[in-house]
């Protein structure tokens, strides 16, 4: 393998004519441009140079070097600004992945702050619920994973994925317009007991289901769905109620439901995974803190 200081040299002897003028270009000393010389030629198996008088003449072997020489430090010269690119900011691509009501609220939001400011860092958005996404990380098939959790609930993560916590997210009880509780503006969840359940996805269910054991009754549970709307709608036309995050009503609420807070109140942890190593990107690390500025400011409405 070729070394690259040598491809560089051996450009500028051919560039300059001589190992005299070359040295000269690159502030070197004769003798240093010689043996890198010698070094290249030994490299590649054959002489590079024949003497013609007082100057150098490039072999067949050197004529083929020196077209590939260019084409390689034009490479590295390209690459050279690439790589400024990254560390200054102007370029780069993040992946992140996200569970449905975050990607639909904090994301898009940070997206925005990224895009004025450093338009040339591209984002990737993934969607998956935890614990999924956080395989999906440990993996390497995303750069940030946003998940939650429920009081007592920590997720099993390796040393090397960092836990940025961002926010709390309130949970509410989702009723029909015109359910005689609905005037509340906070609900005990011990007096929907006798009500009929539109549960959500796995992990909001056994959080769902842990409440109503504290509170000291089974819900009768009718549906079971991951689809936001589908469970708005679903409480719309009466056929049941259901706890939802706070974040899935800033952006998607049906006409016919009220959203009201529960008492006491319950909530859910949002956070950012990322392995650490890739804090160092600076693409990555804008896009974290970007997040957090964002769920910072929802958490402080």
């Amino acid at each position: 393998m070729f070394d690259t200081r040598h491809i560089r040299t051996f450009h500028e002897v051919v560039r300059t004519g001589s190992y005299s003028a070359a040295a000269r270009a690159l502030g070197y000393t004769q003798p240093a441009i010689t043996q890198q010389m010698k070094a290249l030629e030994r490299d590649v198996g054959t002489p590079l140079f024949s003497r013609s008088g007082r100057g150098l003449r490039l072999t067949e072997a050197g004529e083929t070097l020196s077209r590939h020489a260019v084409v390689i430090l034009d490479d590295m010269s390209a690459a050279r600004r690439q790589m400024n690119s990254f560390t200054r900011l102007r370029a780069g691509r993040v992946r992140v992945c996200a569970f449905p009501s975050a990607n639909a609220t904090l994301v898009p939001e940070a997206l925005a702050l990224l895009a004025a400011g450093h338009p040339g860092v591209s984002v990737e958005l993934l969607e998956e619920e935890p614990p999924g996404s956080l395989r999906r990380l440990a993996r390497g098939e995303c750069d940030i994973t946003l998940a939650f959790t429920y009081p007592g609930l920590r997720e099993d993560v390796p040393g090397e994925v960092m836990e940025v916590p961002l926010m709390e997210d309130q949970l509410l009880v989702l009723l029909r317009a015109g359910h005689p509780l609905a005037r509340r503006r906070a609900v005990r969840l011990a007096d929907l007991a006798d009500e009929r359940w539109i549960a959500g996805c796995p992990r909001c269910r056994v959080h769902f289901l842990h409440e109503c054991a504290e509170q000291g009754f089974a819900p009768d549970i009718a549906f079971t769905t991951d689809d936001n709307l589908v469970v708005q709608s679903l409480v719309a036309e009466g056929l049941g109620v259901a706890m939802m995050p706070g974040l899935v009503l800033n952006f998607l609420r049906h006409p016919k439901v009220a959203g009201r807070a529960l008492q006491p109140a319950s909530r859910r942890q949002v956070a950012a995974y990322v392995l650490r190593e890739h804090l160092r990107i600076p693409a990555t690390a804008l896009v974290l803190e970007e997040l957090r500025a964002v769920a910072a400011n929802k958490a402080g409405c």
